[in-house]
């Protein structure tokens, strides 16, 4: 445990991308052997503007990563914190606590709040709009979004007391758990909801992404189910019966579209186009 510790006190920003490039292409892999949905689509051209908002979190949280280095110095040297208040901990107890704590904060609070704020919903549609839910969907984030999940990780960097390994370890957590709940694969589905019971599963998690409520403001988490359990936010439905994008975005052309994706959150909702015998 130390060793874990140690390492992502000081991991290489290389590594870091490695892990990135190395989960997309692993998912992307799966989905094609595995894959929940045949979509009818060419995978590339359907990546690209999500390679492209994948790129602008990647530039935005590289050029925020200094205030979240020091603001988890500053906890740690100033023994600031739920988890820093606490009676000494076990190595292994201290970081599990610490990783749960801001998968609340930097997750489903961040998640919840941008579902039940209209001007932050408007900017989180863009990742709501993809009609085609594969692991690419992951990083869909329009760049004012990047801003606000930083800013919740940023709260949680302070209410939570992480120093900065259990920061690192947390956001490559996150980052391969995206990846995987949001990858086009179909697990059995035992294995699936025995998953589900810890740990946000693939099935869980696009239930999210159906087009109607309740569903869609269903599922906030990450990377722990514990939070949607506890907090009252699970829903399930048959996954056969899924079917992904917002009703009231309901142009698959515009939504695939980067300049017309940019401009979304400024937008007026549209008449939903999808008939009512899509409800589930």
């Amino acid at each position: 445990m130390d060793t874990l510790y140690n390492y992502f006190e000081t991991i290489p920003s290389l590594h870091r991308s490695i892990l990135l490039v190395s989960g997309i292409t692993l998912f992307w892999l799966l989905e094609g052997a595995i894959p929940l949905f045949k979509f009818d689509y060419k995978k590339w051209k359907h990546a690209i503007p999500n390679f492209f908002f994948t790129l602008t979190t990647i530039v935005i949280n590289f050029g925020l990563a200094f205030v979240l280095v020091e603001s988890a110095f500053w906890v740690e040297s100033n023994n600031f914190g739920i988890i820093n208040w606490l009676p000494e901990l076990p190595l292994w107890a201290y970081i599990l606590l610490g990783v749960l704590l801001l998968d609340f904060f930097g997750a489903y609070l961040a998640h919840y709040v941008e579902h039940k704020v209209k001007p932050l919903w408007m900017v989180h549609l863009v990742h709501h709009t993809d009609h085609k839910v594969d692991t690419t969907t992951a990083n869909r984030h329009h760049p004012i979004e990047s801003v606000i999940r930083f800013s919740f990780t940023l709260l949680g960097v302070f209410a939570v007391g992480t120093p900065i390994a259990i920061v690192m370890l947390y956001q490559a957590m996150s980052l391969v758990f995206t990846q995987f709940t949001h990858a086009n694969i179909k697990l059995p589905k035992s294995i699936d909801k025995m998953i589900s019971y810890v740990l946000i599963s693939p099935d869980m998690h696009k239930i999210h992404h159906h087009f109607r409520l309740p569903y869609t403001d269903s599922n906030y988490g990450n990377i722990f189910s514990i939070w949607d359990r506890l907090l009252g936010t699970y829903m399930y439905m048959d996954r056969e019966k899924l079917v992904y994008g917002v009703d009231v975005f309901p142009n698959e052309a515009k939504n695939s579209n980067i300049k017309d994706l940019l401009k979304q959150p400024f937008l007026a909702y549209e008449k939903p186009t999808l008939s009512a015998d899509s409800e589930v």
